[in-house]
């Protein structure tokens, strides 16, 4: 089905932030699999343990108890301050689960019709409930009617929160945004926004949800991103970097949001099966161990800083922003052609929100592959900005 419309390229094989097409051609990864390859392609620890379990086990099903996905568990909760896991196959799939949570927490209370509050900008999956949660009309069209009960207001605006009318307030029973918004274009909050959001959360004993599927795992410079601020989720859901290109998704929980799940209530047929367990298991024990959260967080300044200075003569440069390596450049039209401007440099690079260049490397990326990135699209957006002005 013509469900993405791919760029004319193939890759056979990948070594660190590098990638070969199928002729032979070398490409430097900015982009890591949209953030699912945080370690880089074929890191020698993870390929091990897939190599190991794939010769043991793969599957036994969820009717069984799985050694591997206790102990994932068990690391999950101790790193993020939670208390239960359940899990999947995909980031869509864990905010299900948080969806499914928030709804059966509310009939707990007696809320006969609970109601989500998301953000405008968001995005957390294409199944239909978690594409009703996200704030992308464009990808919404066409697939009406939508889950209903999911209540928008604007991103970094705590205000918003505050000023639903006290009828409203009353069926709502969480609170489901991303510490950043990936999707939407790069879009870091003011430093108080989630204690604000888990302040009113408190007040109203709202569950504050945290979509961490594009922001966890050392991504921002911490294993979380919610550990820029003060405030603890009740709900976390991560995936893709946590198996490094296995799919693998959870939803985590603490206090009553970890209870309401009970056997018969949920469930997936392959979720943390033992190969994708062993993996990500593999994926933790090698941030920690490379202690790349800290590298993530000062290879990130690095970039933004050589970002803004190499770029600041450029007016149509309208913001430079992130977290981490977490980055998102800003120019003032629309500029997905730059995706395929950058593979005839050898980079591979992502455009979101239609204007915002959006760069995810691997956590494993050199010093000279960072300044080998900010050098190729420097001189991607001045070729591209030329080209536009030649063609107005």
């Amino acid at each position: 089905m013509s469900a993405y419309a791919r760029l004319p390229v193939a890759f056979s094989r990948g070594e660190g932030a590098r990638l070969w097409d199928s002729a032979g051609n070398e490409y430097l990864d900015a982009l890591a699999g949209v953030a699912v390859c945080g370690l880089g392609h074929a890191h020698p620890a993870i390929a091990q343990a897939i190599n190991d379990q794939v010769g043991h086990l793969l599957h036994t099903s969820n009717l069984y108890r799985i050694p591997l996905q206790e102990a994932l568990a068990t690391k999950l909760n101790a790193l993020a301050g939670m208390e239960r896991a359940f899990f999947a196959n995909s980031g869509a799939e864990a905010n299900e689960a948080a969806l499914k949570i928030a709804r059966r927490y509310g009939h707990g209370r007696g809320i006969s019709n609970p109601k989500i509050v998301v953000m405008t900008g968001s995005f957390h999956g294409r199944t239909l409930a978690t594409l009703s949660a996200t704030g992308n009309a464009r990808v919404q069209a066409g697939f009406e009617p939508l889950v209903q009960n999911f209540i928008r207001i604007p991103y970094d605006d705590s205000s918003a929160l505050e000023a639903l009318p006290e009828q409203t307030r009353k069926e709502i029973v969480a609170v489901l945004l991303e510490p950043i918004q990936g999707e939407g274009g790069i879009i870091v909050p003011t430093n108080n926004y989630l204690d604000q959001i888990r302040a009113i959360c408190n007040s109203q004993s709202w569950l504050m949800m945290l979509d961490e599927v594009q922001t966890g795992l050392c991504r921002t410079g911490r294993w979380f991103a919610f550990q820029h601020s003060q405030s603890q989720p009740d709900v976390i859901t991560l995936a893709k970097s946590l198996g490094n290109g296995i799919p693998i998704g959870v939803c985590l929980a603490r206090g009553e949001a970890a209870r309401v799940i009970q056997p018969g209530s949920h469930g997936s047929t392959c979720g943390g099966n033992p190969l994708a367990c062993r993996a990500a298991l593999a994926v933790l024990e090698t941030l920690e161990q490379q202690n790349l959260a800290q590298r993530a967080s000062q290879l990130g300044q690095r970039m933004l800083e050589s970002f803004q200075k190499s770029l600041r003569d450029l007016p149509e440069v309208q913001a430079i922003r992130g977290q981490g390596l977490m980055i998102g450049i800003v120019l003032d039209r629309p500029c997905t052609t730059l995706m395929k401007s950058a593979l005839e440099e050898r980079l591979l690079l992502n455009v979101t929100a239609g204007n915002v260049i959006r760069l995810l490397p691997p956590l494993i990326i050199s010093d000279k592959e960072a300044d080998t990135i900010v050098e190729r699209i420097n001189k991607l957006i001045r070729a591209f900005l030329k080209d536009s002005q030649n063609s107005k």
